[in-house]
């Protein structure tokens, strides 16, 4: 928890206690349902949880959001994201249903009302929101063309990607089809955090309208 404080001093007491919980539930049911390599789940906070918060970092997010977690996994960026925004709403989403099943057991145990959980392919959404997010899910031009047009556009709308190594070609290629983009933009983690952990990971941040 330390390295969540040092960077977010600010915390309530309740998003303290949460963030500690949530590391809990996902060591317990990481044991059942591997979502987190296992080599892995000591270093849930740096890794997984101050990781997913590089968002908070790069753009933080109005209260009153709607923001959609696309191949959401076992709920990150999605589930941390939520404990930092209680007053937005968090929409999870995944096509492989034991992650859901994850993402709905920690939600519940935590009592973030603020988040829902669909089991859906990203073409069967009928939705319109805020924020796409989302952790190296798969390569920009496919992930764009699932959700870009969710997502509603002006006011700093957009898409947030966690990603990491050289991005110049995936960007170039995959912004290349799409209209409406009102800014691209790269933001180092390395910047924001220290560790070697986070020496090649980006926000990627594309602005609709």
């Amino acid at each position: 928890m330390d390295e969540i404080l040092r960077y977010f001093p600010d915390l309530t007491d309740t998003q303290k206690e949460l963030f500690v919980r949530a590391a809990e539930l996902y060591r317990d049911l990481n044991a059942q349902i591997n979502v987190i390599s296992r080599k892995d789940i000591d270093n849930i906070f740096p890794h997984h949880i101050l990781h997913s918060l590089a968002i908070a970092k790069a753009h933080p997010i109005p209260d009153g959001s709607v923001v959609m977690d696309l191949g959401c996994g076992g709920g990150f960026p999605g589930i941390p994201l939520a404990i930092m925004y209680p007053a937005s709403r968090f929409i999870l989403v995944d096509s492989v249903g034991k992650k859901i099943k994850v993402v709905s057991e920690v939600a519940s145990a935590l009592r973030l009302d603020n988040v829902e959980a669909v089991n859906k392919r990203a073409e069967e959404l009928d939705v319109k929101v805020d924020y796409v997010v989302s952790r190296a899910v798969t390569d920009l031009k496919p992930f764009l063309g699932w959700c870009w047009d969710k997502v509603k556009g002006g006011d700093g709308h957009g898409v947030l990607c966690l990603k990491g190594g050289d991005l110049t070609e995936e960007i170039s290629e995959g912004i290349q089809p799409y209209k409406g983009i009102s800014l691209c933009r790269l933001y180092k983690i390395s910047d924001m955090f220290d560790g070697e952990y986070f020496q090649t990971k980006k926000v990627l941040y594309i602005r609709k309208g």
